[in-house]
């Protein structure tokens, strides 16, 4: 499958996940842009994350002052090679696995740390 199929497969259960969130995060959560990447770039490489990782949460945190002195905005990174590569060109995983990635840095966003996102159902 092409870069532009997985993204448009990402676009529709990141929409369809967010509709599904409780109405106290709902709209704080469809404010953070999610970028669907093919794969981390050389900056995300350099900075000692894995080749294979499936997401990422850059900015700063929903709690921290937006003025903070985080050089990059708030956003959720998607690397729908590697997710696709994870799900083994199986659609259905593959659609699961860009579901539980975006609701996992979603999670992050929201300063919640991994033991806050297995309490939520987001690990």
């Amino acid at each position: 499958m092409n870069f532009r199929q997985l993204a448009a497969i990402a676009e529709k259960v990141v929409a369809a996940n967010q509709r599904r969130l409780p109405p106290e995060i709902r709209e704080r959560a469809q404010q953070v842009p999610v970028c669907f990447e093919p794969l981390p770039n050389d900056d995300i490489l350099a900075e000692g994350w894995e080749p294979d990782i499936l997401g990422l949460f850059v900015g700063p945190p929903h709690s921290e002052d937006p003025g903070s002195a985080e050089p990059l905005p708030s956003q959720i990174l998607l690397f729908l090679e590697n997710i696709w590569d994870y799900a083994e060109d199986d659609e259905a995983v593959y659609r699961a696995e860009v579901r539980i990635t975006y609701l996992h840095e979603l999670g992050h966003y929201f300063g919640w740390d991994e033991f806050d996102l297995e309490a939520r159902g987001l690990d």
